[in-house]
């Protein structure tokens, strides 16, 4: 069940959400450079990294899954988020140049699916970077945060997942190290603990950040799908069923 964008919102507008956009933000950096006239998708919720990276691309768009809910991004201009199912993206083949997920892969239906149509939209030599909860991290065992929900996954599994849907995964880095506490002097020598944490403790990150590359060279079997969503329009009138047959007039009773 996704986290709902009210929920997401709320958190990031706090000190302990101000600090860990600043975590992923630097373990993002390490992972990928600017993006000089790319084409960039946020999927999920990645609005607050957005931010940080969408100067220079050619365009940046927001996709934000429909169980989730949207938001408008960027403040003061127009619109360029769009409520989407992550596996039936509204883009073409080979359109984009980098997609960047966070508050999305832990929530999927089904993860395999959500990442094929990533790969449909990405370009050759495209790049995903997925930022999911760390499976033995501290956040992904307390529910006050956007991290302890959903599904948490370990570099093994993130590994034979982006490798079943013909991804190569590349740098692995870590973020939030420091303990998810809601109180200000636990959070005050966050920097310290941060730092601490990647020489000591890195195994057990709150986030795992992996950067991948679309791969060509290995085929995949395609499958004609259909649409698993039945969209049926708000108080259209239903019929109701019957057994009972009409019955024909030629074979009514005569009366004089």
């Amino acid at each position: 069940m996704h986290t709902d964008i009210v929920d997401l919102r709320q958190f990031y507008s706090s000190r302990l959400g101000h600090l860990a956009e600043q975590s992923i933000t630097a373990a993002l950096r390490t992972v990928w450079p600017r993006l000089p006239d790319e084409r960039l998708v946020g999927l999920g919720y990645a609005v607050p990294f957005l931010d940080s990276f969408f100067e220079g691309t050619e365009r940046t768009f927001a996709f934000m899954p429909a169980p989730q809910g949207a938001v408008n991004w960027p403040v003061g201009a127009k619109s360029a988020t769009a409520l989407v199912f992550d596996e039936e993206l509204p883009l073409p083949d080979a359109s984009i140049d980098r997609v960047l997920m966070v508050h999305c892969l832990e929530f999927a239906e089904n993860p395999v699916e959500t990442l094929k149509e990533i790969w449909r939209v990405l370009a050759p030599g495209g790049r995903l970077v997925i930022v999911v909860p760390n499976r033995r991290g501290l956040w992904a065992r307390l529910e006050h945060t956007p991290f302890g929900s959903g599904r948490p996954y370990s570099r093994g599994q993130l590994t034979g997942l982006l490798r079943q849907t013909n991804f190569t995964p590349g740098a692995f880095a870590e973020a939030l190290l420091f303990p998810p506490s809601p109180h200000g002097y636990m959070l005050k020598p966050w920097r310290t603990l941060e730092a601490i944490g990647r020489r000591l403790w890195p195994a057990f990150s709150g986030v795992t950040v992996v950067e991948a590359q679309k791969r060509l060279y290995q085929g995949l079997p395609v499958a004609a799908r259909a649409s698993r969503r039945v969209f049926v329009p708000v108080l259209s009138p239903q019929g109701v069923p019957t057994t009972r047959m009409p019955v024909s007039l030629d074979k009514r009773p005569f009366r004089d």
